[in-house]
């Protein structure tokens, strides 16, 4: 008898974890039978899953509030910290360091082939909303490659620092080791260390790969430079454990008042020849 309310306590207990990690987390997927991609409602839909749709293994790591694929953007410092460190103006996608959530002002999922989404953010470091940094979104899926558009509105005061914008940020599980990227005459390879490197792609993609030579890409047109590093963690390498891979596109420049920032970029999943083929189909 004590065995049999044992398993109903278990089961009891899992189900409550259960549901309190689905009210805590609202997905919106997009699925075309191929690739699977999902945002977070709950943290300013930004991008936190993608994988094939055969087996539904996402692919990024979305540990916290930061590691998304979202809009974050860079200004002057401000005063603030980040975990005890100087910080500066930074309004963040999915919300600030101690997990409080931005705002989504809008959201919509057209015929299931299509989601949009206008949100509000935090500043990552005190937690403040930033109003004057209105981020939008479209986000969907063509063959084997996503397709997303990131918009900025700034209507706030002028940042003075010229700072390297990310193009988004992609953080993935951190199976997947190995960067690839197009040099000059030939692929590179490289296991990035901790912390931040910095290089150049001369077609503007990024692959990060297992030890088959298979996993994901990203391309952001006319953005060469990036920067990238692995990160240890605690050593738990799935969607959302405190290790992961990262790579940024980045362009340099400083928010002014009145800027409208507007980009698109694409995912694709695959071994590194499909990989390439797809951006090569649409321009890379």
């Amino acid at each position: 008898m004590k065995r049999i309310i044992s398993i109903i306590s278990l089961f009891v207990l899992l189900l409550v974890t259960f549901l309190r990690a689905d009210l805590n987390h609202q997905w919106e997927y997009l699925d075309n039978g191929k690739i699977r991609i999902g945002v977070d409602k709950s943290r300013g839909a930004c991008i936190g899953f993608f994988g094939e749709s055969i087996t539904k293994k996402n692919l990024l790591n979305n540990f916290d509030e930061g590691r998304f694929i979202q809009q974050s953007y860079y200004g002057d410092k401000d005063g603030s910290k980040w975990n005890g460190k100087p910080w500066r103006y930074n309004p963040v996608q999915g919300g600030d360091w101690k997990g409080n959530k931005s705002r989504i002002l809008n959201f919509s999922k057209i015929n299931g082939q299509i989601i949009t989404a206008k949100v509000e953010p935090l500043n990552w470091s005190n937690g403040k909303s930033c109003p004057e940094a209105i981020m939008s979104l479209k986000v969907s899926l063509i063959d084997t490659y996503a397709e997303i558009t990131y918009e900025l509105e700034y209507t706030g005061d002028d940042q003075i620092s010229h700072n390297h914008q990310e193009m988004p940020a992609m953080f993935v599980d951190a199976d997947l080791s190995t960067l690839v990227y197009p040099g000059s005459d030939k692929l590179i390879r490289k296991i990035p260390k901790w912390p931040n490197e910095y290089g150049k792609s001369h077609k503007s993609w990024f692959a990060y790969l297992n030890k088959n030579d298979w996993g994901i890409g990203i391309f952001t047109p006319g953005t060469k430079d990036f920067t990238c590093y692995r990160f240890k963690g605690k050593g738990k390498n799935d969607p959302n454990g405190s290790s992961c891979s990262y790579v940024a596109p980045i362009r340099t420049f400083s928010l002014k008042k009145g800027m409208k920032v507007s980009y698109k970029f694409y995912l694709t999943i695959g071994k590194l020849d499909k990989i390439k083929s797809t951006f090569k189909s649409i321009g890379g």
